[in-house]
């Protein structure tokens, strides 16, 4: 039993010696799978560009028609509810908020809207007022501006560009007599408002 299990020993010991004199592969890639692997994720990056571009023109498009809604919302609250609405901008910190102003109280003031839906909206980072024109006082790209919703069905003629960080740019205009809101792709200033 004694040589049987010596040469079971042996015989193991020169596999081990056999094992360990041939090189092992190197554990890793060829040049082959590298330039595969490079040329996937150069194709996923083509393919992914056009719609992250298109995500930073769907936020500012959101944003203009947030605007346009908000806008209407308050030319149909103005006229019904009997009250002066104030849309005020405050261009620098890229926000806006609702004032409104009950002309038959005794001592008509503008006073915060507290109401649910005419909470102070903050536009997102990569969205801002670029400027807003209000026929009567002009153009203003910076600062605070504000224009009226009447109780009589109208508003004041306003135009608002608001611009994304890839410098695209769209308007918002408001209609004066119909109230009525325009969303256009685009820098336009409608003819008769001043620049």
């Amino acid at each position: 039993m004694k040589f049987r299990s010596a040469e079971v020993f042996c015989g193991n010991r020169s596999a081990v010696r056999a094992r360990a004199s041939t090189p092992a592969l190197a554990p890793g890639f060829t040049l082959l799978e590298l330039a595969i692997v490079i040329f996937i994720m150069g194709l996923m990056l083509t393919l992914t560009m056009p719609y992250i571009g298109g995500f930073r023109r769907a936020q500012l498009r959101s944003q203009a028609r947030r605007l346009a809604g908000r806008a209407t919302y308050m030319f149909d609250q103005a006229a019904g509810h009997k009250l002066v609405l104030r849309l005020i901008f405050d261009i620098d910190n890229r926000g806006y908020a609702v004032a409104r102003l009950d002309p038959y109280s005794i001592r008509p003031v503008f006073a915060p809207d507290r109401t649910p839906s005419s909470r102070p909206v903050q536009m997102p980072s990569a969205v801002r007022i670029r400027d807003v024109t209000v026929e009567g006082i002009g153009t203003v790209n910076h600062g605070v501006i504000a224009w009226n919703f009447y109780p009589e069905g109208y508003v004041d003629a306003t135009v608002v560009h608001l611009e994304d960080a890839s410098g695209d740019v769209m308007t918002v205009e408001f209609s004066p007599l119909t109230g009525e809101v325009a969303v256009i792709d685009g820098d336009v200033m409608p003819a008769g408002m001043p620049r």
